[in-house]
């Protein structure tokens, strides 16, 4: 795997749910075609100039040392630090990239820092063994495998990051699930109940709607749509005593 050097690592994230994130990988294998915001910067900010360069990734190989550096300065402003937002951090295929990640979280874990992940690859049980105040998730929003296949192209099958996901549930680990970007019905017919009852034992689920994609305004009464499987995942929570989160402007008048 080819690697890189950075000068910095830990920021301060803008997402409504973040606090401060590392992105310890430039690019991502999985190859979303959703399309990907993150490949979108990417290409903006001449990090990666094509969809090939940036199914490429490049692993930072000295997270641990900027890590070191950055932690003792930040650590009394930060509550939780998120793996990733512009890369994933069990890149499937990547044993490089789950082998850093696994230590950069025991390093912030190691400081009193809490650790929130979110994959699409599969999560490892090696994190049952750190801090239990960490949490970790998956993206899920199909169940459909030819669908995966299609959106995202070199991820992990569905069922093998539910059963992840679970088997960290089931060693006392707090748990989420990303509905994040849910398609609308002109890109794969389905029932969101089916989705959410395969993810009943977790504890929380953050619902959102696709943005960035044409096909989604073709549908005729997309926001009536997204608008209607928001409340059905309130509902479903609700009922199961499941936290959640629905994202900005999923909801419209």
């Amino acid at each position: 795997m080819k690697t890189i050097k950075r000068q910095s690592l830990l920021y301060k994230t803008g997402v409504e749910y973040g606090d401060y994130t590392i992105n310890h990988v430039q690019g991502c294998a999985h190859g979303c075609l959703y399309p990907c915001y993150a490949m979108m910067n990417a290409k903006r900010f001449g990090q990666s100039k094509t969809y090939e360069e940036w199914c490429e990734p490049k692993l930072v190989e000295n997270t641990l040392e900027l890590l070191n550096k950055e932690i003792p300065k930040l650590k009394d402003k930060i509550k939780s630090v998120q793996l990733c937002f512009t890369t994933d951090p069990f890149m499937y295929g990547y044993p490089e990239v789950t082998e850093m990640s696994i230590k950069a979280i025991s390093l912030l874990n190691s400081h009193g820092i809490k650790c929130t992940a979110l994959t699409k690859g599969v999560l490892p049980i090696e994190l049952a063994k750190l801090s239990k105040e960490n949490e970790y998730g998956i993206t899920l929003i199909s169940l459909n495998e030819n669908f995966r296949k299609e959106i995202e192209p070199n991820a992990s099958t569905y069922q093998e990051r539910i059963a992840s996901l679970k088997a960290l549930h089931d060693a006392g680990c707090k748990t989420w699930v990303s509905i994040e970007p849910y398609p609308t019905p002109n890109f794969v017919k389905q029932d969101i109940r089916d989705i959410l009852e395969s993810v009943s034992f977790t504890d929380k689920i953050i619902f959102g709607r696709l943005h960035y994609n044409k096909k989604v305004s073709e549908y005729k009464d997309y926001k009536k749509f997204f608008n209607e499987e928001a409340q059905k995942v309130i509902d479903y929570c609700n009922e199961n005593n499941i936290l959640f989160h629905i994202k900005t402007k999923t909801i419209t008048p």
